[in-house]
């Protein structure tokens, strides 16, 4: 039940109105002054406040201040006996969802009550959104406990609440990207924008206007202002991925931004300030890319002040089976499904890829896996056939091409339809139970 509080020294005009509101369903509390009004707040989990603006012991345009800084959730309707433009100029200013006079509106404070209660509920939406995209975007949130992740992910906690520019390397599918959010939200820059724009998927002069923005008939299909994403990050963070696909003019517009924290729309001719911090990624060797001269060395100085090499999921093969979990966890919610575990040899066949394409591979794999599940059990038959071939150490030299590679596959599968009966799947497969157990020591299956 809705919660309304009513703050007035006028005890019959304060019954009345609490009657009234007690009659829509809403329980009511009543305070004759500031100060029972604020313990009534401290021990009630108010949702709206209509308080008188003259009272005993303060006014209630001064009280809003306190209302915002300690109740920021609950909406409050002020009340007054002699309505004034400036004491409702002030009353907005310092946060109250509205200003009526006692008597002339008496009919408006109802619908005012609904009102300020969507807003309040609306509030709590927010914080509840914000609060799970901050757990969402945690370092607690990244998966894994090896002993090269957690050394990254204590990096960039240090990192974290300064405002220096940090380079994250490492292969694609790596997870730079995650990194790059778990660092702007455990900054202080976390309750503004987070922009993330992949360098490599524009062409030179879109990219140049996506990153900084147009003026109007600046070039040809430019009919009104455009902001770019640097103004856009103001006061948060922007994450450059793929950096060293930069083309070389804008890597010098780049470095005036990270030197001067300004910069020129194409089109204008008077510079645009911005406050940023600026998280960038690659994975090519900048180095080399400065030798042969496709990388500016003053803009990697300024970008690789704080570095986190983010490893290889082939490095940190003891976090596959939680990442895959979590995976399958997902993917099953998404196409509702129950999934309940994985075989360990399908936990076995993860461990013994190499992952080329890092955890992003790894997503693609498991999205695949739990598609093609119909049971409650991720099993090896859901996996693409040129991972299976990896499966056993004895059989990583097996061409996803040979007679060989089919039989094994093929022995599986009938041994996973007849849960490992060995009799049964000598059977189906028409074969002798000797010739059956030569095969899986064979293949060590």
């Amino acid at each position: 039940m809705k919660k309304i509080l009513i703050i007035d020294d006028e005890e019959k005009l304060r019954s009345l109105i609490a009657r009234v509101i007690t009659l829509e369903g809403f329980e009511v509390l009543e305070a004759g002054d500031l100060k029972s009004a604020v313990k009534k707040l401290d021990h009630s989990d108010i949702d709206v406040v209509l308080c008188d603006v003259k009272l005993p012991d303060g006014n209630g345009v001064d009280f809003l201040t306190t209302i915002r800084e300690k109740y920021p959730l609950l909406e409050t309707i002020l009340l007054t006996a002699y309505g004034n433009i400036p004491d409702g100029v002030q009353a907005i200013k310092n946060g109250a969802f509205d200003y009526i006079t006692k008597g002339d509106d008496n009919n408006k404070i109802i619908p005012l009550i609904y009102r300020a209660l969507e807003k309040a509920d609306l509030n709590k939406r927010v914080v509840s959104l914000e609060k799970q995209l901050g757990e969402k975007h945690s370092f607690d949130a990244i998966i894994g406990k090896s002993k090269k992740l957690l050394a990254c992910i204590d990096l960039a906690r240090r990192v974290a609440p300064t405002d220096t520019t940090v380079l994250l390397l490492g292969e694609t599918g790596t997870g730079k990207e995650v990194f790059a959010q778990s660092i702007h939200q455990a900054s202080a820059r976390s309750k503004k924008t987070f922009v993330a724009i992949n360098c490599s998927a524009f062409g030179k002069d879109l990219l140049e206007s996506e990153m900084f923005g147009h003026k109007a008939g600046a070039f040809t299909g430019a009919t009104k202002d455009k902001k770019g994403l640097f103004d856009e990050a103001h006061n948060g963070t922007i994450f450059l991925d793929e950096i060293g696909e930069l083309a070389p003019d804008l890597q010098a517009k780049l470095l005036r931004v990270l030197e001067s924290g300004e910069f020129i729309k194409i089109g204008d001719t008077q510079p645009t300030k911005v406050n940023v911090r600026i998280i960038a990624a690659t994975n090519r060797d900048l180095q080399k890319e400065i030798a042969s001269g496709d990388f500016r060395s003053d803009l990697f100085y300024r970008i690789s002040a704080f570095q986190i090499t983010i490893p290889a999921l082939r490095e940190r093969a003891g976090d596959i089976e939680s990442l895959a979990k979590s995976f399958a966890a997902q993917y099953a919610l998404k196409v509702n499904k129950k999934i309940k575990s994985l075989s360990p040899e399908y936990v076995n066949a993860l461990e013994n890829n190499s992952w080329n394409g890092n955890i992003r591979e790894l997503k693609n794999v498991i999205e695949r896996s739990v598609i093609l599940t119909d049971g409650p059990v991720l099993d090896i038959e859901s996996l693409p056939f040129e991972l299976l071939l990896a499966r056993n150490d004895g059989n990583k030299n097996l061409s996803a091409f040979s007679l060989a590679s089919a039989e094994k596959l093929h022995v599986q599968k009938v041994l996973n339809y007849t849960n490992g009966n060995k009799a049964e799947a000598a059977r189906l497969l028409e074969v002798g139970i000797a010739t059956l157990y030569r095969k899986i020591e064979e293949y060590k299956l």
